[in-house]
Parts: C-alpha cells; sequence; structure tokens
C-alpha cells in the first residue's frame, strides 16, 4: 500500500456485482444472510481504510493530496490538475497510485526488493551499488542532496537553501543536485523512486537549472513549472533562481500554474527567446569601464573647450558689441563677466564630471559575473577528499556513485585483476566526472595532484588515470614510475584518450579503452630512471575571484580617459569647422581665421597571427633566429639539458630555412619550413629562460603553452579536446572553448599568390611542421628527418 492513497486488498472487495445479479436489499430488519455478509465486509473494509490511513506519516498526510482518488463504483480515477510521468514510467507509477492490481502491485514491490538483493550482492562482491541505488541511498537520509561537482556554480553548501525552497511545494519533494548526465531526466528520477520507493515530486537540478521534475502519487503540476522556470528567466539566472521559481509555480496549483506557463510560452514566442541577461562578462565591464573613461574626460573637456570657443566666436561677429542696460560694457564689466562665464563653464565641467561618476556606479553596479554563490572551502576539497578516501580505502578503482557506471561487474574485475599485477607501480583509477564547474575547473591534472596529495604516502608515486563517465575522456598522470613520461604525456593515442569518432554509447567504451590503457603501460619499455609526466601547471583560479567583476574604474577605464581626451579633441574641430564653414558662408557672421581639427594616432601591431602572410613569416623567422643566436652564449654556465635543447633548436632552425649555409633565409623556404623555423627558435629562446613546455597547440608559433583547456579543435569536430595553450589564447578558450578553432594558425598554401581561402592547417601542412603539436622532441625529430640528417 503506498502513501496517501486510500486503497483496499482482498478477493472480491470493492468489486461490481455480477451482470444480471441484483445487489443484495439493505434495509429495516429486511436484511439476508448474504446482506449481512456484505455488511461484516464492508466493515472490515472501512477498518482496513483506516489502519492505512494511520500508516501514512502525518507530514505526507496533511502537505500531500493523493493524485488518484477512489470512485463509488471502486475504480481508480485521476485526479484534476494531476501531472503523472511519462509513458515511460506510467507503469510502475500506476502500480504505487493504485492503477494497477492488487498482483501487479506485488510483482513491483517484489521486483524493487529483488534490485536491493541485487545491490546488496554488489556490495558484499567489493562492487559499487548502480547511480539509481546509490542516489536513492542519499535522498533515504536527507531529501534534497547538493553534489560536490559543481562548487563553482552550485556549491554543497548552498543545500540549507534548496530544502528550505523545497519546503513551498506543498508536497513531499525530493531534489537532487546533479551535473547534467546526458540523459533522459525523468527516467533516472523514475529509477530513483523505484528504489527509494516514497511517492512525492522528485526534481533533477544541473548546473543550468531545472532540469527535470515527475510527480508519484501526488498532484504537484510539474510540467508546468518547469515550463516557467525555463521561458520567465534567462539563461544565466542560475540553478538557485531557477529552482525558486519553479517552487513558487507548484505553489500556485494546477490551475493557476497551468495559466502562468501560457503566458510565458507565449511571451517567450513573441519575443523570439530574447531576454535579456541577468549578468555581464569581464569583456561587459572593460566595455562599462571603457565607456566611462570617454564620458568622464569627454564630456568636461567639450563644456571647457566648445563653450568658450563659440562664446568667442560669437562676439567676434562683425557688428557685435558687448552692451549692459542697453549701453557699451566697460572694459572692467568685460573682464568681470568673462571671468564669470569661465566660472560657470569650470563649474559645469566639474559638476558634468561628477554626475558621470556617480550615474556610472549606479548604472554599472554589478559585482560578479555570475549566479553562482560563493564556495567556502570545504565545498572546494569536498570531491577530492571523498575520491582519494575512496581510492585508499576501497581499493584502485573508484566509480563515481551519482554518474553513470560504465563498468560492469566483469570489466571492473578484470580491471582490478590488470591494476594489481602491474609491477612499476601503483595504479590509481577515478571514473570521475571532470567539468569547469568543478574545483579543479575541468583540468584533469591539477584533479588527479590533488587527489594524490590527499592519499599521502602511498599515493605519492604511482600511474594516477581519470576516466569521464559523463564525456568519456581518459587522462593519465605518472609521478615516479619506469614508463617513458612522453609516451603519457604526448604519445597516447586518441583512441584511448578520446574514443572513437563515430562511438554513440552511453558508456563511451570505457571498459575496453581502460583496458587497452594497462595493455599500453604492460608494454611500455621500463626506463632506468623513474618519470613524471606532470607539466606542474599553476593551481586553478580562485572561484570568487573569478566571478567577481574588476573595479568599474580600473582595466580599460584608463586607456577610456585618454579616448575621451581624444575624441573631445574631435568633437571641438568639428565644432571649429562647422562654425568657420558658418562664418565664411555667411557674410554677417564671417570670422577672421578658422580652428584646425584634432586628429588622433593609433599604433596596432599582431606578433603572431593566425593566418601570416609568406613576407611575415620570412621576416620574422630571420629576426627570430638572430635574437637566439645573440642571446645564446655557448660558453655561458648553463645546464647540459638546457645547453642540449637550445643547440637542437638552433641547429634544426637552421636546416629548414638556411641550408647554404650562408647567414642568411634562403628565399625558396616555403612557408612551413619558415614557420616551423620560427617555433624553433622562440622555444630556444624559451628554454634559456628556464621554460620546458610544450607550445601551444592552437598556434604554434605563440610560443610555450601556460595550461591546459577543453577546446573545440576544428568545427567539424563537435569534441572538446584537452589542449596546451598559451595566455593568450587562454582568455577565448576560457570564455568561449566551441570558438578556439578560429585561433588555430593556417600556412599558406602552394604556388604564389595563394589567397586567404587557399589556406591549410598548419597540421596538415607538408614538412616537420605538423609535429609541433606534438611535442618540441618529435619536431626537431622531424626535421631531422625530413632534411635527411642524422
Amino acid at each position: 500500500m503506498s502513501d496517501g492513497v486510500g486503497r483496499v486488498a482482498g478477493d472480491g472487495i470493492g468489486k461490481r456485482p455480477a451482470a444480471g445479479r441484483a445487489a443484495p436489499e439493505v434495509g429495516g430488519s429486511r436484511v439476508s444472510h448474504g446482506g449481512r455478509r456484505c455488511l461484516a465486509l464492508f466493515a472490515g473494509l472501512c477498518s482496513l481504510l483506516l489502519l492505512g490511513t494511520g500508516a501514512t506519516p502525518a507530514a505526507e498526510r496533511t502537505s500531500a493530496p493523493p493524485a488518484i482518488t477512489t470512485s463509488a463504483t471502486g475504480t481508480a480515477e485521476q485526479a484534476p490538475n494531476s501531472h503523472l510521468p511519462t509513458s515511460a514510467t506510467r507503469t510502475t507509477q500506476q502500480a504505487r497510485t493504485g492503477h494497477l492490481p492488487q498482483e501487479a502491485e506485488g510483482r513491483q514491490d517484489q521486483g524493487r526488493q529483488a534490485e536491493d538483493r541485487q545491490d546488496q550482492g554488489r556490495q558484499a562482491k567489493g562492487e559499487a551499488p548502480t547511480q539509481a541505488a546509490s542516489l536513492a541511498a542519499l535522498l533515504r537520509s536527507d531529501p534534497v542532496y547538493v553534489t560536490d561537482q559543481l562548487p563553482r556554480e552550485i556549491p554543497r553548501s548552498t543545500a540549507p537553501e534548496f530544502a528550505k525552497l523545497a519546503k513551498r511545494t506543498g508536497v513531499p519533494t525530493y531534489v537532487l543536485v546533479l551535473p547534467d548526465q546526458g540523459t533522459d531526466a525523468e527516467r533516472l528520477l523514475a529509477a530513483v523512486h523505484d528504489r527509494l520507493g516514497r511517492d512525492g515530486l522528485y526534481v533533477l537540478v544541473d548546473d543550468m537549472g531545472v532540469a527535470g521534475a515527475t510527480a508519484f502519487g501526488v498532484r504537484a503540476p510539474a510540467d508546468d513549472a518547469s515550463t516557467v522556470a525555463l521561458y520567465e528567466l534567462p539563461y544565466d539566472a542560475g540553478p538557485l533562481l531557477s529552482f525558486e521559481r519553479f517552487t513558487d509555480v507548484i505553489a500556485l496549483g494546477g490551475k493557476k500554474a497551468a495559466e502562468r506557463a501560457d503566458t510565458a510560452r507565449e511571451e517567450h514566442e513573441r519575443t523570439g527567446g530574447d531576454e535579456p541577461e541577468m549578468h555581464i562578462d569581464p569583456v561587459d565591464r572593460d566595455n562599462q569601464s571603457f565607456v566611462t573613461g570617454i564620458a568622464l574626460t569627454g564630456v568636461p573637456l567639450l563644456i571647457i573647450c566648445v563653450s568658450p570657443y563659440v562664446r568667442r566666436w560669437w562676439r567676434r561677429r562683425p557688428g557685435a558689441t558687448a552692451r549692459v542696460d542697453g549701453k557699451a560694457a566697460a572694459p572692467r564689466r568685460l573682464t568681470a563677466r568673462l571671468l564669470t562665464a569661465r566660472r560657470v563653464e569650470a563649474g559645469a565641467a566639474a559638476l558634468a564630471a561628477a554626475a558621470i561618476a556617480l550615474g556610472a556606479t549606479l548604472v554599472f553596479d554589478q559585482k560578479t559575473s555570475s549566479a553562482a554563490p560563493a564556495p567556502i572551502a570545504s565545498d572546494l576539497s569536498s570531491r577530492v577528499d571523498r575520491v582519494a578516501d575512496g581510492l585508499r580505502e576501497r581499493g584502485p578503482l573508484y566509480s563515481d556513485p551519482e554518474s553513470p557506471h560504465p563498468l560492469d561487474s566483469t570489466q571492473t574485475r578484470e580491471l582490478t585483476d590488470r591494476i594489481k599485477k602491474f609491477d612499476r607501480g601503483p595504479v590509481f583509477v577515478a571514473l570521475v566526472p571532470q567539468l569547469t564547474e568543478d574545483e579543479s575547473e575541468g583540468e584533469p591534472e591539477l584533479f588527479l595532484e590533488a587527489v594524490r596529495q590527499k592519499i599521502g604516502a602511498k599515493g605519492e608515486r604511482g600511474v594516477y588515470v581519470v576516466a569521464d563517465p559523463l564525456g568519456g575522456t581518459i587522462d593519465v598522470v605518472t609521478y615516479d614510475v619506469r614508463v617513458d613520461a612522453d609516451l603519457v604525456g604526448f604519445d597516447l593515442s586518441d583512441a584511448i584518450r578520446y574514443g572513437d569518432d563515430d562511438d554513440r554509447s552511453t558508456d563511451h567504451q570505457l571498459g575496453k579503452r581502460l583496458d587497452a590503457l594497462m595493455t599500453l603501460l604492460d608494454k611500455a619499455p621500463r626506463t632506468d630512471q623513474p618519470e613524471t609526466s606532470s607539466l606542474g601547471m599553476d593551481d586553478a583560479p580562485d572561484p570568487v575571484e573569478e566571478n567577481r567583476l574588476a573595479p568599474l574604474f580600473s582595466g580599460d577605464f584608463w586607456p577610456g580617459l585618454m579616448v575621451g581626451a581624444v575624441a573631445a579633441g574631435l568633437v571641438f574641430g568639428v565644432v571649429a569647422a562647422l562654425l568657420g564653414i558658418l562664418g565664411r558662408a555667411v557674410p554677417s557672421l564671417r570670422r577672421s581665421r578658422a580652428a584646425a581639427a584634432v586628429t588622433p594616432s593609433a599604433d596596432t601591431s599582431f606578433q603572431a597571427p593566425p593566418d601570416p602572410s609568406p613576407d611575415y613569416l620570412r621576416r620574422t623567422a630571420r629576426d627570430e633566429l638572430d635574437a637566439l643566436g645573440r642571446e645564446f652564449d655557448p660558453d655561458a654556465a648553463l645546464r647540459s639539458s638546457v645547453r642540449t635543447r637550445v643547440w637542437d633548436c638552433l641547429d634544426t632552425a637552421t636546416l629548414l630555412v638556411d641550408r647554404d649555409p650562408d647567414g642568411h633565409v634562403d628565399d625558396d623556404a616555403t612557408s612551413a619550413d619558415l614557420a616551423a623555423a620560427v617555433v624553433l627558435a622562440r622555444a630556444g629562446r624559451a628554454a634559456l629562460a628556464g621554460i620546458d613546455k610544450p607550445c601551444c597547440a592552437l598556434n604554434p608559433l605563440h610560443g610555450p603553452a601556460t595550461g591546459w583547456r577543453d577546446a573545440l579543435w576544428a568545427p567539424e569536430d563537435q569534441r572538446l579536446r584537452t589542449l596546451p595553450v598559451c595566455a593568450e589564447c587562454r582568455v577565448l578558450v576560457g570564455v568561449q572553448p566551441r570558438l578556439a578553432y578560429t585561433l588555430r594558425l593556417t600556412i599558406p598554401g602552394a604556388g604564389s599568390g595563394a589567397g586567404r581561402r587557399e589556406r591549410v592547417p598548419y597540421e596538415e601542412a607538408p614538412g616537420p611542421l605538423s609535429a609541433a603539436r606534438d611535442g618540441l622532441p618529435q619536431l626537431i625529430r622531424k626535421v631531422r628527418e625530413y632534411a635527411g640528417v642524422q
């Protein structure tokens, strides 16, 4: 018997009379033996109903009216304005609310008990329970669960706020705040409901807002509330505000919620979905600062410059004489009036500057660039602690309980056995999503380094693997093990790291790819000394500082001040020119001289454009080789590795563009060879500065990378790839990772006069330039093979 739903069980109780047979007559003293039996059965029925109602928790009896009522004929009817789940979960819900007969509900309960026994069996074998069972267990202890995987967007410390909002619905509400699952939200909620076995409103929230909601056994306009939260709020409103709007609509009831959903849908169609954003990004703040700086200098300067000029121009017109009280003004009075006018102009300019500064602070009052609340220290460390504890206490394979489980029991057992047999050092595998909203900002190496430090002495060395069950990527970092670091850092195949392009399976073939990874590690040559593949990346940005907008009077505000002064000069020149033309065109207003206009100057240059011309490549190759030759002193006290790296860069760059050698760049050097020479020369100069990192994958001309980012490599490949990028490229990649391919270096095609349409990506250019993406050692080796030098 489900909570909050009046339903009876028993043979013959509540059934219609058979056709052609009259119902027993009950009235007065004429009650037959069969009538007395019916009365007894009816009394038993009432007792069962009272017992069923008494078993319902008080909170659910008062706040959760049943979605299904029983008619006078004993058949179940749907209550008005109730919102049932989709057809995929309707059978399960009917078993909970009384639509199915007693036998069907018994089979449902037996199925749930069988699933519970399967989970107990999995746990007894050391295997993780299913995702639905894990989530149901979390909701069983607390009806509101907030993941620890989105601290930059939804910190776990916001759980009390979600719980407070959930009480507004008036029905038992179970809330799951999880990363985007990429699956049917209603199906996941139905599975969790089946495992939990409690009726109520189930809501799934992700980093964008309410992702799905389904009512089981209660009346709640879930669909209408989701529609309102989707259409009434802009896309950057944030999950907390989205859930708040959702609960407010649920509390309205079915009729009002439906009317509000229709209104929101019509307004959305009328505006074309062009809702204003609630927050601005750092680029918008720079624009605000720039405009404020322009206005703060431009407007006061216009008042100070244009007003006196117009006044003097008007006073000097032919026949103009200053008069006071109808008489010619004395020189002293003219001087006093002039001083008064200047004071007024200065005061007006000062007031305008103060009004602009105050108005800008009131209009541009945004403080943060996101709706995400500020996380606390425990929010940023919770997931790392959880994964580290799981790897330390339960074995070398940890599967995130909140995410889909891509490995079955056989794959889990086989992978665990292979890990235990690996003799180069410990192996730790974490099946955990890597998201830009997590504590590591989606950087797998930062996440693995944090986990390694939490594991302690046992984890100081080893092979650390993180496999994303949502995105399907696999990342590997080695610490002090006898495995070639370049093999792990640069030579790991895309088939292991990203999988097959044509693979659309929900598990991303992670079991097969992890097995291939272990095979690669087993067959890798044993190095003489332990090696580490970590690049030593910088820490992830502080989420509080990352979301905090710069002060209005900073950044581009200072260039705006100068531009405002120049703009004021331009306007002054235009006014002066117009007055001069007017004075010449109208004899009565003719002036003796005209003012000259002021023109600004600007100087813009680019050192590494994404589409350099052959002349630019030739000039840059010559300059970079000359600079490397001047900076490199073979007799200086350098480490042998640095001296060897610089020699290799200088030698291979010379092989490409100066084969004579005569000290000059060859006239027949191709654009690809010139670009490779520039990359090598800049890598050599970076080595002299103590920097030994791979080149920027988007544009190797930018020099060494400063970190790894998920970016769209090519428009035809819609997957985000983890690429090393320079500081310049990180700006765009951090804001718009799907536009990163626009920064990719292209080389002019073969033949003279090759235009922009005939350019090719650098990795497709002939010659060794394509090896720049694989690392500097591979580029040096390719150049020597290309030049025929051993």
